[in-house]
């Protein structure tokens, strides 16, 4: 006994086991049992998170969706974001200990001809709601169950309520597909070529080898490590004269050369040349004094 299969009707992707759906819009799902559950058994549906670090957490709708007055029709709590549409005997109901939203619907055989039972769900938040789902990934989960509590059967799949489901599932999907591409391509490889690939590999080229060839490019960035405050302050020198005569055109840094040059020569011909005694003069033996 137990629910056989699930099936859910719309933009439902297989391959992620995930449904794609518009806020306040029906979502039907499809249920089929191996044997008739027992007299009076209910379908519970719930809405957990599927992160571990955010599954102790109740899934309920964001503060504006709850006190907006659109789709509020007072039937279900304004706080739980899953409810079911068309069936009046739905009863929406919050656990004592874990908080947590779920909504029963009476279990009903399949109509004649019908292999499976067919429950209309809405979603009323959307997943990228702040204060609510906060782009956090949700799980359903549907379970067959009897008057009891005692548990029957069960069923999960995962759900994203957004604006555009076909754009979204297509992404995903694709996203999907290429990252189970490289699994596929390594799991096909034996031990034996995975370590002779290892050993064939390339090694590490040499920076030094590089510099020396030339074929690193003049606007790679180094590091230099410089013990000493002076001596990394003489080299910041050296860099930073570096990186102007970059900037400057080489006609206008020949001028400035030409300029220090006149100027240092400039200096060297003063400091060569005798400064003037100062002071008394003395008298020479041809020289008479005045006094004379």
């Amino acid at each position: 006994m137990g629910i056989r299969r699930l099936v859910v009707i719309g933009r439902y992707s297989p391959d992620l086991n995930k449904l794609y759906c518009q806020l306040a819009k029906t979502c039907p799902v499809q249920m089929e049992v191996n044997s008739p559950p027992p007299l009076g058994a209910m379908l519970r549906a719930t809405a957990v998170y599927k992160k571990s670090q955010h599954v102790a957490e109740v899934v309920r709708r964001c503060p504006h969706h709850e006190r907006a007055a659109e789709n509020n029709d007072g039937l279900a709590p304004p706080g739980h974001l899953l409810r079911v549409e068309g069936n009046p005997h739905a009863l929406y109901q919050e656990d004592d200990n874990t908080h947590r939203h779920s909504v029963l619907v009476p279990y009903e055989h399949p109509q004649v001809g019908l292999e499976s039972t067919t429950i209309l769900y809405n979603y009323m938040c959307n997943s990228s709601c702040m204060g609510g789902m906060n782009r956090r990934p949700i799980m359903t989960i549907i379970t067959l169950e009897t008057q009891e509590g005692q548990l029957l059967g069960r069923r999960s799949f995962e759900v994203r309520v957004c604006a555009c489901p076909g754009r979204d599932r297509k992404t995903e999907e694709c996203n999907f597909k290429k990252q189970q591409e490289p699994k596929t391509t390594s799991s096909s490889k034996t031990p034996a070529s995975n370590k002779r690939s290892l050993k064939e590999a390339p090694s590490r080229p040499d920076c030094s080898k590089k510099a020396k060839t030339g074929s690193s490019s003049d606007e790679e960035l180094y590091t230099l490590q410089v013990r000493g405050r002076e001596r990394f302050e003489f080299l910041k020198k050296i860099n930073d004269g570096l990186e102007l005569s970059d900037l400057v055109p080489p006609a206008d840094a020949e001028k400035y050369r030409q300029k220090l040059l006149c100027k240092s020569s400039r200096k060297e011909k003063e400091a060569a040349a005798p400064e003037p005694k100062r002071g008394k003069k003395l008298l020479v033996k041809e020289e008479k004094s005045n006094s004379e």
